[in-house]
């Protein structure tokens, strides 16, 4: 074990014996390598020990079969699926009618957290007309944080973070805020260049298997914005003529 984990034998006796002292996260992350750790195990490792998990993998972009098939099941609801880093991994024509047609872009424009902070290139787009800009902005800062506390390795989700910290001064003095803490964002209101004003519930599920989330916007059936949805998903992707 102790060679498995790159740490001295005479250390690793001492640790089982208790006579060590406790042990850094490093140690325990090459201790839980050693012993193949599951994310889960690896955590309840570290929780035992008082120490924050030191993990060195990559967020994961690949999605179930299984939530792709659900995204096509859902007619009356805009629904897509995003990774750890704000990436859309997956969407349906809804998601594509109300917000914009996500399959020409690259996968790095997919990105809702450079939209949200497009930089001074870009300081008057719009995020897809949204009510709560300036709430989503924060929670957007908040969840990387998060992320990149998981995935401390991953040059995707450090690489954005450094990136949107030099191009976007908002984002910078969000990150030194270090608020731990978002207002829920219950609803949420689209202003459509074809469509007009609609008013969607905001419902976002964790796929913790994959850390990534399934966001669902639906409209309160025999509103003005449910028909507004049902109009979009007869006119499609080419009703979404949001400027980038």
């Amino acid at each position: 074990m102790a060679v498995l984990a790159h740490i001295s034998t005479e250390y690793y006796v001492r640790l089982e014996q208790g006579r060590a002292p406790r042990p850094s996260g490093d140690v325990l992350a090459a201790i839980a390598g050693a012993l193949r750790l599951v994310d889960a195990e690896s955590d309840h490792l570290h929780l035992l020990a008082g120490t924050a998990p030191n993990r060195t993998g990559l967020h994961r972009r690949d999605v179930r079969p299984s939530i792709l098939a659900l995204l096509q099941r859902l007619p009356q609801t805009a629904a897509f699926v995003m990774s750890a880093a704000f990436e859309i991994l997956a969407w349906n024509d809804l998601a594509a009618a109300l917000m914009e047609d996500f399959a020409p872009l690259a996968p790095e424009d997919r990105n809702l957290a450079r939209r949200a902070f497009p930089g001074p290139q870009c300081a008057g787009a719009v995020l897809y007309g949204v009510s709560d800009a300036a709430e989503f902005r924060l929670s957007v800062v908040m969840q990387l944080r998060a992320t990149l506390a998981r995935y401390p390795a991953d040059p995707a989700v450090r690489g954005l973070v450094d990136e949107l910290r030099d191009a976007s001064p908002d984002f910078a003095r969000l990150w030194e805020r270090h608020d731990v803490q978002a207002a829920p964002m219950l609803t949420k209101t689209f202003r459509h260049p074809v469509v007009g004003e609609v008013t969607v519930d905001c419902d976002t599920l964790t796929l913790t298997d994959h850390d990534q989330y399934l966001v669902l916007f639906s409209a309160q059936p025999g509103s003005p914005s449910a028909e507004a949805l049902a109009l979009l998903n007869v006119l499609g992707t080419e009703a979404s003529q949001y400027l980038p």
